[in-house]
């Protein structure tokens, strides 16, 4: 069995800056890409950002761009999403997610953590 578990979501003013971790468990699996997705209340959830797990390429999302950062620690098999300058629409529940063979088909999730960014 393979666990996600996402940490570090919380309450922020605007312009404020949050870290989310999200910590791989359980039986060895392969990762492609390791990605952060967002979901707000009545929208469809959406992508943030990706990561190569392999050799640390990124991509975004054009509404984080230059704001978030997603990041690795392969070794501690942990994904992060630094999240700066956040702003009301960022608000969501903040999922992460394993594509393993990167064909853009996800076939791990976490939990969730939320993620409310005041104004």
């Amino acid at each position: 069995q393979v666990q996600l578990v996402e940490t570090g979501g919380g309450l922020v003013q605007t312009g404020g800056s949050l870290r989310l971790s999200c910590a791989a468990s359980g039986r060895t699996f392969s990762s492609y890409y390791r990605s952060w997705f967002r979901q707000a209340p009545g929208k469809e959830r959406e992508f943030v950002a990706r990561i190569n797990w392999s050799i640390g390429s990124t991509s975004y999302a054009d509404s984080v761009k230059g704001r978030f950062t997603i990041s690795r620690d392969n070794a501690k098999n942990t994904l992060y999403l630094q999240m700066n300058s956040l702003k009301p629409e960022d608000t969501a529940v903040y999922y992460c997610a394993v594509d393993r063979v990167g064909l853009g088909r996800y076939d791990y999730w976490g939990q969730g953590t939320q993620v409310t960014v005041s104004s």
